[in-house]
């Protein structure tokens, strides 16, 4: 049984942090800002929404559609959300990505970020989240830089408070060999110099 630790576990949202997740799957969605003249996918839940009528959420689900970047996405979330910073959970699977869009770093509260299914290649790409504090859980199976030799360990190195890749847990030894790689691709030069009389 996996526990996830959260920074707060209660909040607007009532007991669930997340809220109910707003839905924009499966959507033909091209840009991000298409959501606004589309509705969310129907949950098991409905939304809750405050006074101004903005969506009381910290999960978006833009999964299988045909997005390919992510510009305007603070300013959509902005006309969407009644708090879009505090954005917990981005499902964006299944699209058209080739690179990690900066916009992700404006996400400080982001715990878990699917990316699985896109076309991302470098994995410096990566490099880019590792300013998120709370990014627990990412996914990037189905992407060319899975290929890539030491990928685990880069995502391992990066990501510092990374507890899932891919849905599998990173473990222990995973840590300990990943500090050693770490280690070994950067060694420190010597600081002891011999003294000359």
């Amino acid at each position: 049984m996996v526990t996830l630790l959260l920074a707060r576990p209660e909040s607007c949202y009532g007991r669930n942090m997340f809220g109910s997740p707003v839905d924009f799957s499966f959507r033909e969605l091209n840009t991000v800002s298409d959501m606004l003249s589309d509705e969310p996918n129907p949950g098991t839940r409905p939304l809750k929404r405050d006074s101004e009528q903005k969506i009381l959420s910290a999960t978006l689900r833009l999964n299988n559609n045909f997005l390919s970047d992510l510009t305007g996405l603070m300013d959509t979330l902005s006309t969407l959300y009644a708090e879009p910073t505090r954005l917990a959970w981005l499902d964006i699977s299944f699209n058209e990505f080739q690179h990690i869009h900066p916009v992700l770093t404006q996400l400080k509260e982001l715990r878990l970020l699917y990316l699985h299914g896109n076309r991302i290649c470098k994995l410096s790409e990566v490099d880019k989240l590792a300013v998120l504090p709370f990014l627990h859980t990412i996914t990037l199976h189905g992407n060319p830089i899975v290929t890539e030799r030491d990928y685990r360990a880069h995502l391992i190195g990066t990501l510092p408070h990374v507890k899932m890749i891919d849905f599998s847990a990173v473990t222990k030894q995973e840590r300990e060999l990943t500090s050693v790689w770490q280690r070994s691709r950067n060694p420190h030069k010597s600081m002891s110099h011999s003294k000359v009389d």
